[in-house]
C-alpha cells in the first residue's frame, strides 16, 4: 500500500512540475518578447499546428501546439450574428466546416452544430471553438497572437480580463500609429500591440518610424514580395536594439520569396537567409516542426 501511495505521489508531483514548467515557458517567451536584443528566434504556429490531424484554429491544433513546446499561436477571431466570438479565418464558413454561410448571420448555437474540416477537406468530429475556450486552453501554457480582432478589441479586451490573459496575447493590425494609439492606447500597458507594415509600401519606411515614435512597440510584423526591395534589410539595421522583427514564411509574397515551400529544399538559404541577413527573430509558419528542429540544430531555439 505505501509503495502505491508513493507512485501516486511522485504522478501527481510530476504533473504539477509539468503544468509549472509551462507556465515558465509562457513567462519567458512574453519576456523574450520585450527584450529588442533577443538572440534566438521564437517560432509561431499560423492557425495552430494545423498539418497535425488537427483543424485549424482549433482546440486540437491549439494542443498540438502547446504540447511541441511552440512559442506563439496564431488565431483569428470573427464575431456571430448574436455577439459571441470565435476562432475562424475565413468570414464564412464554407471551406473549414460542413456548413454554409456568413458567420455574421449565424449565431454561436448555430455555428456548434457544425463539424470542422482537416486541411485534407475531411470532416472531423471537431467543433468550431469561441475565443474564450482557445484562451483557457492556451493560459499560462503558450502566448496567442489574435488576428482580425482589432475592430471589437473592446469585447476580445472583456474576456482577456475575464479568463486572466492579458499578459499572453499579442494584438496586430496595419493601421497607422495615431489611431492605434487613440483607439488602443487605454491596453498598451496591459497587451503587447505589433504593428503590422508592408515593406512594399512607397509609405512604409515613415510608417514605421511613426510607430516607433508614438508607440514604440515590441515588435513588428514585416511583409515584402519584391526581392529588389532594399527595406528589408535596412529594416534590420533601423530596428536593431529597438524592436524584433517578425517575418511570416507562409507564402513566398510575403518573405520576399523565403517561404515554408522553398525552405523544405534548402532551409539555410530561406529560415537562415531571413534571420541571419533580414534580423528576424519570430517567423510565423505552417511548418512548426520543420522550423523548430531546423532552429534547434542551429543553437536558436531551447
Amino acid at each position: 500500500m505505501k509503495k502505491a501511495y508513493f507512485i501516486l505521489f511522485c504522478i501527481v508531483c510530476g504533473l504539477i512540475q509539468s503544468v509549472d514548467m509551462a507556465a515558465q515557458r509562457a513567462a519567458a517567451v512574453r519576456k523574450a518578447l520585450q527584450n529588442p536584443k533577443y538572440k534566438k528566434v521564437l517560432v509561431v504556429a499560423h492557425r495552430g499546428n494545423w498539418r497535425s490531424n488537427a483543424p485549424e484554429n482549433s482546440l486540437a491544433a491549439i494542443d498540438s501546439a502547446i504540447q511541441m513546446k511552440i512559442d506563439i499561436v496564431e488565431l483569428d477571431v470573427w464575431k456571430t450574428k448574436d455577439g459571441k466570438l470565435v476562432l475562424m479565418h475565413d468570414n464564412t464558413v464554407d471551406r473549414t466546416t460542413n456548413g454554409k454561410g456568413r458567420i455574421a448571420d449565424l449565431t454561436l448555437e448555430q455555428i456548434k452544430q457544425l463539424r470542422l474540416k482537416d486541411h485534407n477537406g475531411n470532416i472531423t468530429e471537431h467543433k468550431v471553438p469561441t475565443l474564450e475556450e482557445g484562451l483557457l486552453l492556451a493560459k499560462g501554457k503558450i502566448m496567442v497572437n489574435l488576428d482580425k480582432a482589432y475592430g471589437f478589441f473592446d469585447e476580445v479586451y472583456a474576456l482577456l480580463e475575464k479568463t486572466g490573459t492579458t499578459d499572453m496575447v499579442i494584438m496586430k493590425g496595419s493601421q497607422p500609429a495615431e489611431k492605434v494609439k487613440r483607439d488602443f492606447g487605454k491596453y498598451m500597458d496591459k497587451v503587447i500591440y505589433m504593428p503590422v507594415v508592408g515593406l512594399d509600401d512607397e509609405h512604409a519606411e515613415q510608417m514605421v518610424t511613426n510607430y516607433l515614435d508614438e508607440l514604440q512597440p515590441k515588435a513588428f510584423e514585416l511583409c515584402y514580395a519584391d526581392v529588389n526591395n532594399p527595406l528589408p534589410a535596412k529594416m534590420k539595421k533601423a530596428l536593431k536594439g529597438k524592436a524584433l522583427i517578425w517575418y511570416n514564411t507562409l507564402w513566398a509574397s510575403l518573405a520576399g520569396g523565403h517561404d515554408d515551400d522553398h525552405a523544405l529544399e534548402n532551409p539555410d538559404e530561406n529560415y537562415g537567409y531571413l534571420i541571419n541577413e533580414l534580423g528576424a527573430r519570430i517567423i510565423q509558419t505552417d511548418r512548426p516542426d520543420y522550423l523548430l528542429d531546423y532552429l534547434r540544430k542551429k543553437g536558436l531555439h531551447d
